[in-house]
């Protein structure tokens, strides 16, 4: 950079799949590029402090290898190969596929497709107004929060909680669930902080002995699957040596007595033979927790990944209520504030346009949708158009041979909205250039915060590339879609929705730069009631009946007390192990594997193994292994551990299939069954066989 270049700080709000959604500082240089960028120490949560990825973002955004221009496939799909053409080009043939689709299968057979890529209102909710204002397919979101959500919300009524900032006011604070050493570095912040001003310890519950757990007090190693059993062990502990508080219990829960009666026989005994922890831990947890009034509970996306994971976030919720923590500054739990934001979303989504008649597919279930699957279909005919923004489901979405396959026919028109030349986008037929947040306008919400704020454009973006809202701008005159959202800027969309949530305007929020929504401390702790009819704190589920969602799976069978639901995948003779794919330090799903810093320190795709695990197997530190079971096989490097419980395998991340032995990636191994009581995908709860990988 040129010591003498214009350096200008502006502030903006990272966008991606995170709960920080950390407020930024950033260096814009000249008007023109970007340099560092910095957490914002005016914005509490943020305080400072932001991850390596996205301080390093001008290695992201300036990137040699970003998508510049349209382009349409020539060769097969998948070969990589492609000719530039100009926008009309791409988007009069997106226009005609998309209509001569509709014409001879009907509206629903176009399932536009997104996620979280950016969590900006505009930008990634927007695809939702073409889907409804033209009746496609709609799009039912289950690949990340369904299951913590409900699990967490059926005990207090609503998804929210205590003020994280408060794990700094605490004297406990229990990080379960979540690594946000490498997912959510600001929750490390208030705890450290805890820990340096008070004295505080911080406790870990997990898998295997990640890069959180290294920095923690207390140490909790689970099986994965198995936090009931855990919690349920704990809540036993309490009750019988005096640490519940019955007088809280009396006022602000259920059915105490009924629980407690419950948990007699949930031993630590009990416990300990169902998730591997000693039982000498579990006494010595309940002790830590009991005898500490100020204990925060901060509990994590986990949680959402396995098929019993709804009853498990709810089990370790209840822990807080049986000791009454939430009395306390510095006491309680969290997960996510998403009850505070009341986005009015209607403009931005097309709410009015809406038809609850057409399919709501099932977004883990890509695989089997494109495949032809009957039942993912929901009865229905076959997809055979889509327009994917901000999501690679060629890699990220489980039942990946299915994921594969689908994408493969010849007979489905894809376009893909992308800033690199991602697996998906390799199967597409025409690509599109995107933009970055930092190049258009977009307003956040802070999942793991209480904070609002507008994103905006700092810069312009570089060749061709256009923002999301730009191409759907582009796209309906196209395709015949009419509604006001279509004729507003990006701006005229974020003030509508802001005065419409009662949130004010742009100019009001732009000022602030951060806007703290945290409700005052009686109404965070559930002080005058919980958020239930009963204003009770609901030791005793209703999944039938859930706060919000639509049930699915068999919600009839879940154990309406904390309890171990025996429905995960089980090691059996054939599959010997169970694997989970927690997430990366330098990865973030798949953003960020494009840029050189964060390959080059998450190196190969690798899996955790046990040295016990591992010396049966006569499989040696950096050897050559294939996992498999009845999904598929994916081949990538041992690493002997000795942090995780024996039977228990930990693949970090999700790298590019191409840098997996052989080109098949880790979610060719995981399953995409509906996960009760409102759906969800369940990536870290599979059985697998590991042997040596053999010679080519």
């Amino acid at each position: 950079m040129n010591q003498h270049a214009k350096i200008e700080i502006r502030h903006s709000t990272c966008p991606h799949d995170c709960p920080s959604a950390c407020a930024l500082d950033v260096e814009v240089v000249e008007g023109r590029s970007i340099g560092r960028v910095r957490g914002s120490k005016k914005q509490t949560y943020t305080a400072g402090v932001v991850c390596a990825k996205v301080a390093r973002y001008a290695e992201r955004i300036h990137h040699p290898e970003r998508l510049m221009y349209p382009m349409r496939r020539t060769g097969a799909k998948g070969s990589g190969q492609f000719a530039r053409i100009s926008w009309d080009e791409a988007l009069d043939e997106i226009g005609h596929r998309f209509n001569a689709a509709e014409r001879e299968f009907g509206a629903e057979s176009i399932w536009p497709y997104y996620y979280a890529g950016t969590m900006g209102l505009v930008m990634r909710d927007g695809l939702n107004r073409l889907t409804h204002v033209k009746k496609y397919s709609r799009f039912y979101s289950t690949i990340c929060a369904n299951v913590g959500r409900i699990g967490f919300a059926v005990g207090t009524g609503k998804i929210a909680g205590a003020d994280p900032r408060e794990m700094a006011l605490s004297d406990l604070v229990v990080i379960w669930g979540t690594n946000p050493v490498n997912t959510q570095v600001n929750v490390m912040t208030h705890a450290a902080r805890a820990r340096k001003e008070r004295g505080a310890k911080i406790a870990a519950v997990d898998i295997y002995d990640n890069e959180t757990m290294k920095q923690a007090d207390i140490k909790i190693i689970l099986r994965p699957g198995t936090d009931g059993a855990f919690a349920c062990g704990v809540m036993h502990v309490l009750f019988r040596d005096g640490y519940a508080d019955r007088a809280y219990m009396d006022k602000y829960t259920d059915c105490p007595a009924e629980l407690e009666a419950h948990l007699k026989t949930r031993t630590p005994e009990w416990a300990s033979a169902i998730c591997g922890v000693p039982v000498a831990e579990i006494e010595a947890f309940a002790k830590a927790v009991g005898e500490t009034k100020r204990t925060f509970f901060r509990l994590g996306y986990g949680f959402t990944r396995s098929r019993n994971g709804a009853t498990q976030m709810h089990a370790a919720n209840c822990i807080p209520a049986v000791t009454g923590a939430w009395q306390y500054e510095g006491g309680g739990a969290f997960f996510n504030n998403y009850a505070l934001w009341h986005f009015d979303e209607s403009i931005i989504e097309g709410h009015d346009a809406i038809d609850k008649t057409t399919s709501a597919l099932d977004q883990s279930q890509i695989g089997r949708i494109l495949t032809g699957d009957s039942e993912a279909l929901l009865g229905k005919g076959p997809i055979k158009a889509m327009l994917i923004q901000n999501t690679n489901p060629m890699t990220v979405a489980p039942e990946q041979a299915l994921v594969r396959q689908g994408f493969a026919r010849d007979d489905l028109f894809v376009a893909v909205h992308e800033q690199f030349m991602t697996e998906t986008a390799l199967m597409a037929d025409i690509v599109l250039p995107a933009t970055m947040f930092m190049e258009h306008d977009d307003l956040y919400y802070g999942g793991g915060h209480q904070h609002i704020s507008v994103g905006p454009k700092l810069i312009d973006p570089p060749g061709e590339c256009r923002s999301n809202h730009e191409v759907l701008q582009a796209l309906a005159p196209r395709l015949g879609a009419k509604h006001q959202g279509f004729e507003m800027t990006p701006r005229e969309l974020i003030d509508a929705t802001l005065k419409l949530s009662s949130h004010g305007d742009i100019a009001g929020l732009e000022a602030d730069s951060w806007r703290d929504l945290q409700p005052d401390f009686r109404t965070s702790h559930y002080l005058d009631g919980f958020a239930h009819a009963d204003r009770k704190f609901h030791f005793k589920a209703d999944w039938a009946h859930p706060p919000f969602g639509q049930t699915m799976g068999d919600f009839d069978k879940m154990p309406s007390l904390p309890d171990h639901w025996a429905v995960i995948e089980h090691a059996d003779e054939v599959h010997p192990f169970r694997l989970a794919t927690s997430p990366s330090r330098s990865f973030l799903n798949t953003t960020f594997n494009e840029t050189p810093s964060s390959q080059a320190r998450e190196g190969k795709a690798s899996v955790m193994i046990h040295p016990l695990d591992a010396a049966s197997l006569d499989i040696a530190d950096g050897d050559a292994v294939t996992l498999g079971n009845s999904r598929g096989e994916t081949s990538l490097i041992a690493t002997l551990f000795e942090g995780v419980r024996r039977g228990v395998l930990i693949a970090e991340s999700v790298h590019p299939n191409k840098n997996h032995i052989g080109g098949r990636g880790i979610n060719m191994l995981t399953g995409a069954d509906t996960i009760a009581p409102i759906g969800g995908a369940a990536f870290h709860d599979n059985k697998v066989w590991i042997k040596k990988a053999t010679s080519a």
